[in-house]
């Protein structure tokens, strides 16, 4: 399982020209679920998240985590993180989950960051053709794969 983080001020997505998901402070989180992901893999990676010390303290450190600053997640499925660009030009997507695996390990993902302490966490729509538009704040991005984590 893949993500990508990004520290926003704001972020949204649209689906059909309507909001289907939208927070102020805190995580657009980018989902890629791939051939081999399991439950154990969304339990990590949403606890690390969740844990992420990643907000500025009163001393400009990175120091606080989404919980301890209120903050929410806005988590939008993305299989294009599991492209595979070593050869040619046309990146191949066969690492990607099939469909149906991808979307209950999604929801289960969404869940357990909620279990992790998380009160606001939006969603887009699996499979749908989203607009995301975001207001990266830093910007801060980072990228976790749930196969380095301990």
């Amino acid at each position: 399982m893949k993500a990508i983080i990004q520290r926003v001020s704001e972020c949204s997505v649209t689906v059909d020209g309507q909001i289907v998901g939208q927070i102020a402070d805190g995580f657009l989180l980018l989902l890629g679920v791939e051939n081999g992901d399991t439950e154990k893999d969304a339990d990590k990676l949403s606890a690390k998240i969740a844990g992420l010390r990643i907000f500025t303290d009163e001393n400009d450190k990175m120091n606080l985590s989404l919980a301890d600053i209120g903050g929410a997640v806005l988590v939008v499925s993305n299989f294009t993180l599991c492209a595979d660009c070593r050869k040619g030009r046309r990146p191949s997507f066969a690492n990607a989950a099939r469909p149906e695996t991808a979307e209950m390990l999604y929801e289960y993902f969404c869940g357990k960051m909620s279990e992790n302490g998380i009160d606001k966490v939006e969603k887009g729509v699996f499979g749908a053709d989203m607009k995301v538009s975001l207001l990266n704040d830093g910007p801060v991005t980072i990228i976790i794969d749930s196969k380095e984590l301990a």
